[in-house]
């Protein structure tokens, strides 16, 4: 499977995970594919349903998607903007970025949104209580070398022709108005913020309302998955065995490289919770008893992923991808 990587750099993206939750989706039949938490878009990008509804409560995620949509980028003009506004960044040694951000929080320009994303450091998305984007510069002036332009220009052009050949809405709205939406023909794929872990401002995260999404959800008589994380190795995701312990779950090992040396190596058990039984999953009382007798919490078996080369995100700034 070719993974196509979206333009738009965030931590936490699905990039290593697409394949797994593609195969664990395909035989499913629905009318309609909806994301309450779209995110980057990695997923629906991937497995492509013909008719989608991608939501998110970040107004600049959705914005940057409708203007490749109705063509108001298009990857000429992203080439145009990423080599002026690169040149601008490395004759300034790097303050130009500060300058970009600034107008980008005063403007809400989608092409600036891209520079920042590209540009800021590790790849980070995170807003202050105002709404505005306050991750520092990576440090390097020279970012925007010719080759990386190309690459991010070939992303918004694959990912323009996979919006074109399907049924697509992209709207900013909160999770809750998502979910009073949703049909008994329509599959929800959920991935909100990991409980328990850091967040930022569109993605503040609680536990009252990962109970409101399990309600709805399970209200709403329809198939659905969630994206939660399962355990590290000092905790496990007790949430997992409470508000989804009705729940299959599917599990798979993930490495997350924090720096250059293999003690940073850290392995998390990323989980796929759902209210029908995948290929690989297992149920919750099955796991929890696994977790008791320290057995294996793995469901799947370890897979190689191979990443499209055009559009791969960059590994040379220590991001993930």
């Amino acid at each position: 499977m070719k993974i196509f990587v979206p333009p738009i750099k965030s931590q936490g993206i699905k990039t290593k995970l697409v394949e797994w939750i593609n195969s664990s989706v395909k035989d499913i039949r629905f009318d309609r594919w909806v994301e309450p938490f779209m995110g980057t878009g990695v997923v629906a990008f991937n497995v492509r349903p013909p008719k989608a509804l991608l939501c998110d409560s970040n107004p600049h995620l959705i914005t940057f998607y409708k203007a490749i949509q109705n063509k108001e980028i298009t990857p000429s003009k992203v080439k145009d903007h990423l080599t002026s506004e690169g040149r601008l960044l490395l004759k300034s040694g790097g303050q130009y970025y500060y300058e970009v951000r600034e107008r980008f929080n005063n403007q809400g320009c989608p092409l600036d949104f891209l520079f920042l994303s590209r540009s800021c450091f590790n790849g980070m998305m995170r807003f202050n209580s105002k709404g505005g984007f306050n991750v520092p510069f990576c440090r390097k002036p020279d970012r925007f070398a010719p080759a990386l332009i190309t690459k991010i220009t070939n992303q918004v052009g694959y990912i323009s022709q996979i919006i074109d050949s399907g049924n697509y809405e992209f709207r900013n709205q909160d999770f809750k108005n998502t979910l009073k939406e949703i049909g008994s023909s329509d599959f929800v794929y959920s991935d909100p913020p990991y409980i328990g872990r850091h967040v930022d401002y569109f993605d503040s995260w609680s536990e009252e309302e990962e109970i409101i999404l399990n309600q709805n959800l399970v209200n709403s008589n329809v198939n659905f998955i969630i994206s939660t994380w399962l355990s590290n190795k000092y905790r496990v995701n007790d949430y997992v065995f409470s508000i989804w312990s009705d729940c299959f779950i599917s599990t798979k090992e993930h490495f997350y490289h924090v720096g250059g040396k293999e003690i940073n190596r850290n392995a998390v058990y990323e989980a796929l919770l759902s209210n029908i039984k995948l290929e690989s999953s297992i149920s919750n009382k099955e796991m929890k008893s696994r977790i008791t007798k320290n057995e294996s919490l793995l469901t799947t078996k370890q897979k190689t992923y191979e990443i499209h080369s055009q559009l791969s995100l960059a590994m040379d700034d220590g991001s993930l991808s």
